[in-house]
């Protein structure tokens, strides 16, 4: 493409300090000569308060399926209360699967690492795993998450991160996972990453628990290029990560689908700061840098880029929150327009000391995932799968002495009473530990070499166990390929 092109590009001014780094990232763009036609559209904390649940109404989804590129402010989230993120609500409409985080040293910007060369991407999974947004109260005082990892969704953000090691000349890719403890959801994560691995020789594979990964961040972060993980995990590293170069005011990002990308700065809505003109656009213009490699402007990425980075090196334009990290004058510290002003009158020059290493050059191509073994039709179809039983999550004030005995007795000729569990602990049969929540685990087999239980004989536990008792969920307990698909309680 080139810069005589046009583009149209949906953006989001977003809440809080929204308006002022979207306002700062379009200027920048528009100064460096690309051409873009902006669709203008609303998201996020406006939409709540008229009543539209979701946070994205119609005519922003209508923009986006247009432009297929979003350059967005950042969104206010309700903490604890209200309804879903609308910037997870956004990223799974458009199912942009890998969140893509650069975490490189910036000239001018003093850490703690300074001249150790720290350049690093983080490839975070961006749709799945407890970001799900699954949620139930189970008793009035207990709720649940659940933690959703297919094979598909990591095959489709693990590739990606192996084809941007390839696209970028980097050398190793870090997966991260908590498989340690939780060996059937970040297990399986971990197991498709060794599963694809093979497929990339020139590319060191590497895997390291998360909390392993948070300590060698803060102790050589340098040692890390390419860290692919799972959504939780990547949404706390990445901040993390951040913070070793300068914090969230220079974290960018970029969420990558097969058919449309958001780009948006890591941090928050910063409501105090709003309208005051004090705010750090240097998140946001670099996730602008993003998104014009993404449009394929290169040329114009680079030189808006060595802007920021002159801006930078120079420190005649230092932004309250630098300011506070270099001992400046935070009185005198430069506005938000001031500092734009500043790159754009950058444009076009380079810097004395450009960062080291390559920073994060051009998006990877959102790969058509290949069928993995579990999910190609006819593979999947030949999984031998057994119902060995059920679990099935009651509310009780009862004596576990006393649920347990109701519980035998109504598991019925097809299935038996194994264990009683309480967040995850055996507390039956055998000594009760831990305190009561009024919610507890039964889990019914079937006897040793009996057959398996059909639907009838399921159904008719659960109405035997209702006459009693106020039941919450059933999960079923099944085998695939005589592996069992479920785990044991502690003390099991």
């Amino acid at each position: 493409m080139t810069a005589a092109q046009r583009h149209r590009v949906t953006v989001i001014p977003g809440d809080g300090v929204g308006p002022e780094v979207t306002r700062s990232a379009v200027r920048v763009i528009e100064a460096a000569g690309v051409a873009v036609d902006w669709e203008e559209a609303e998201a996020g904390a406006e939409v709540f308060r008229r009543g539209d649940s979701s946070g994205v109404p119609s005519e922003t989804r209508d923009s986006i399926e247009r432009t297929r590129v979003v350059l967005k402010g950042p969104l206010e989230t309700p903490i604890g209360f209200g309804e879903k993120s609308a910037n997870v609500t956004l990223r799974k409409l458009f199912e942009t699967y890998a969140n893509v985080r650069p975490a490189r040293e910036l000239p001018g910007v003093p850490t703690r690492y300074a001249g150790e060369g720290v350049d690093m991407v983080i490839v975070r999974e961006n749709v799945e795993d407890l970001y799900a947004g699954i949620e139930h109260m189970q008793t009035p005082d207990v709720g649940q998450c659940l933690k959703i990892i297919s094979r598909k969704g990591s095959e489709k953000v693990i590739r990606y991160a192996f084809e941007l090691a390839r696209r970028e000349g980097r050398t190793k890719v870090t997966c991260a996972t908590k498989a340690n403890i939780m060996k059937l959801t970040e297990g399986l994560f971990k197991r498709v990453f060794e599963e694809m691995a093979p497929e990339y020789p020139e590319i060191e594979p590497e895997h390291l628990i998360i909390d392993n990964v948070a300590h060698q961040f803060a102790k050589a972060p340098a040692q890390f290029d390419i860290v692919v993980t799972t959504n939780l995990n990547g949404d706390i590293i990445s901040d993390l990560a951040s913070g070793l170069v300068g914090g969230l005011g220079f974290a960018a990002s970029g969420n990558y689908g097969a058919e449309v990308a958001i780009f948006e700065a890591v941090h928050g809505s910063a409501p105090k700061y709003a309208g005051r003109d004090v705010i750090n656009p240097t998140a946001l213009i670099l996730s602008a840098v993003m998104m014009l490699r993404h449009l394929g402007e290169h040329a114009a990425a680079d030189t808006v880029e060595n802007a920021v980075f002159v801006t930078l090196e120079s420190g005649a334009a230092v932004t309250q929150d630098l300011a506070r990290q270099t001992g400046g004058d935070i009185e005198h510290a430069a506005s938000t327009t001031g500092y734009t002003d500043a790159v754009i009158a950058n444009l076009g020059r380079r810097p004395a000391n450009p960062p080291r290493g390559r920073g994060h050059v051009r998006p990877a191509q959102s790969p058509t995932p290949r069928p993995a073994w579990s999910y190609a039709a006819d593979a999947y179809g030949r999984i031998s799968r057994r119902l060995v039983g059920v679990d099935v999550m009651i509310e009780s004030d009862l004596s576990v002495a006393v649920l347990a005995a109701d519980l035998e007795a109504a598991a019925g000729p097809a299935l038996r009473l194994e264990t009683v569990t309480s967040r995850g602990t055996k507390i039956w049969p055998g000594e009760v530990v831990g305190d009561s929540v009024r919610w507890y685990t039964g889990r019914f087999v079937a006897p040793e070499g009996g057959v398996e239980p059909d639907e009838g004989e399921i159904l008719a536990l659960l109405g035997r166990i209702g006459a009693r008792h106020r039941w919450t969920q059933v999960e079923r307990l099944q085998a695939f390929d005589g592996q069992d698909g479920f785990t044991k309680a502690a003390g099991e």
